[in-house]
């Protein structure tokens, strides 16, 4: 994928064809199109996606928004918004806004932009206006966080496929090596694993913690291994933001509920692992008859509100992630802070999860294997 400047005269016919099919060009063409900035994403070389930017002295507003019928769904316009997001902050423009079709709405809802005013008709088709404004931090998608995650085996970075021990891959010796490019390029949220620690049962390797959380900005989540209330301090003293926990939620409840009244729901970082919508322990190697929209609601009773979700058939494969099942839980559950976990294998993936609502996505070995680039992860921070 590739965005780059282009003259007014090459978005009309995509802007045709994909907003008015079987409509002259001339109904594409905008007043003033001469004046604004144009822009196409190109993938392997063909453009799939237009839009034009026109800049006031604190406002701008583009229009005319456009991706191919079969690249859409991929991210494009998602990707191409973003670059106009930085364009308006080079520019200290302190509003983005456009007027969005009524079927698009949802789209730019995620995006964090707000209606403004009342629906109005034009050529048949029912617009209301859009807004984003560009002087907070609300610059990013609405809800939605790009996690990378960082599993330690050894003090070392790896990844396992489908939770094997046996079936492991270094990529890194040096942990906060890696958490520091994730931060170079604007990740703000970490997700470390300690595989070492969920193999004996205690909390091993905290000391990769402390120095990540020591040495970068990153709020960092750390699970494997916390088992009573000694891991769970440990991992705090070490500077987690939030202690996930998966086991001992499904093993013993009162214990992990003890610790969301203790600590805060806002400090607990929920993790379901799932086979066939029936919760899994120990390491995938158990599946228990407990339905995971059942274990979900109790544990949701008591309060906790951020969640993640792995599908263990899917993590470590690159085969894609199980969007039903998150759509399922999503739909059941609207109010919590819901990620996905498992299977990510492009940034198309990612674009899906965002588009069904999940609040993030927990990405590992998709971005190690590079399915997915640091450049195309800017995309969504």
């Amino acid at each position: 994928m590739n965005i780059r400047q282009i003259s007014a005269d090459d978005t009309w016919e995509l802007r045709r064809d994909v907003l008015y099919p079987n409509e002259p060009l001339s109904v594409v063409k905008v007043d003033h199109d001469a004046d604004g900035l144009h822009f196409g994403v190109f993938d392997h070389g063909q453009l799939v996606t237009v839009v034009s930017l026109f800049l006031g002295r604190d406002s701008a507003q583009f229009r005319k928004l456009a991706t191919a019928p079969a690249a859409q769904g991929k991210g494009y316009g998602r990707a191409i918004l973003a670059h106009l997001v930085g364009i308006c902050k080079k520019e200290n423009i302190k509003l983005l806004w456009c007027n969005a079709r009524e079927t698009a709405v949802t789209f730019y809802d995620q995006l964090g932009y707000t209606k403004k005013g009342d629906y109005f008709i034009k050529s048949g088709i029912s617009f209301v206006r859009m807004e984003l404004p560009l002087d907070g931090n609300n610059m990013t998608a609405k809800r939605f966080e790009i996690i990378p995650a960082i599993d330690i085996i050894d003090g070392k970075c790896v990844r396992l496929t489908q939770g094997d021990y046996s079936q492991q891959k270094i990529y890194n010796e040096h942990p906060l090596e890696v958490a520091k490019e994730f931060e170079a390029i604007g990740v703000k949220r970490l997700h470390l694993v300690d595989l070492d620690g969920a193999k004996k049962g205690q909390v091993v390797n905290w000391k990769v913690l402390e120095n990540i959380v020591g040495k970068t900005s990153l709020v960092t989540d750390f699970g494997g291994g916390i088992k009573t209330g000694k891991d769970i301090d440990i991992v705090f003293e070490c500077g987690a933001a939030l202690a996930t926990i998966g086991s001992v939620a499904v093993k013993q409840p009162e214990l992990f509920f003890s610790w969301v009244t203790q600590y805060g729901a806002d400090k607990i970082f929920l993790g379901a692992d799932v086979k066939e919508e029936k919760i899994a322990v120990g390491g995938w190697l158990e599946t228990t008859d407990l339905s995971v929209f059942d274990f979900l609601e109790s544990n949701i009773a008591q309060g906790v509100t951020n969640i993640f979700c792995t599908d263990i058939a899917k993590d470590g494969l690159l085969q894609g992630p199980s969007t039903e099942l998150y759509k399922k839980i999503i739909a059941r559950f609207p109010a919590i802070n819901f990620v996905a976990s498992g299977g990510v294998s492009n940034i198309e993936d990612v674009a899906a999860l965002q588009e069904i609502g999940c609040s993030g996505a927990i990405i590992g070995k998709a971005i190690y294997e590079g399915n997915i680039s640091m450049d195309a992860l800017k995309t969504f921070l």
